[in-house]
């Protein structure tokens, strides 16, 4: 059994593990279940009030715990997978406490092979807030992760800019991150 297969067994016993994305490294629990996803919020020490994003591995898997419409699919088929966090209404199929009372999901579909193979062999979204404490630096090497996990996947030093997170209800950036110039660009033109 490999490490992703060893973190998805975790996974699915409401464990929380720490991976490598296309970013920085992130705090994983299985974002369909409500007691995963509190050990990440004490896990953060972060107010329950915030949402905390999900990564999923395809589209369908996002069409799943969001409504999406035909622009931000559009958006989403330019960004993703990326360096993008998309935020979305919403289903009612996902905890209510990801959305931090918003009824919004910020959403990643991540350019990581390790990140994706997690979420393919769990068949269910993961938390994809970062692996440190609230408000802390961003985790870039597994020694920066200094947040309680039951196991963290090496996946050496990663690129360190947070994705760029983009509320597609209103057209517009939340966060600037990697590729905001692009982002930008497009919901000029678009919205």
């Amino acid at each position: 059994m490999d490490m992703v297969e060893r973190a998805v067994r975790i996974l699915r016993h409401d464990g929380l593990v720490v991976y490598p994305t296309d970013t920085i490294y992130g705090l994983g629990a299985d974002a369909l279940s409500e007691e995963a996803i509190l050990k990440v919020y004490e896990a953060k020490r972060r107010p329950v009030s915030q949402p905390i994003s999900i990564a999923v591995s395809e589209f369908e898997m996002a069409f799943g715990v969001a409504r999406i419409d035909r622009r931000a699919l559009a958006f989403m088929e330019a960004f993703l997978p990326g360096p993008v966090t998309v935020v979305v209404p919403a289903r009612s199929s996902l905890p209510e406490i990801l959305t931090g009372g918003t009824g919004m999901i910020g959403i990643r579909l991540p350019a990581h092979p390790v990140s994706l193979r997690l979420i393919k062999l769990l068949d269910s979204p993961v938390t994809a807030t970062s692996a440190n404490q609230h408000g802390a630096r961003d985790p870039v090497s597994p020694d920066e992760c200094h947040v309680m996990h039951d196991l963290l996947i090496d996946g050496g030093r990663l690129p360190g800019t947070p994705s760029t997170v983009v509320d597609l209800e209103n057209g517009a950036i939340l966060r600037r991150g990697a590729l905001a110039e692009d982002v930008e660009a497009y919901i000029t033109e678009m919205w």
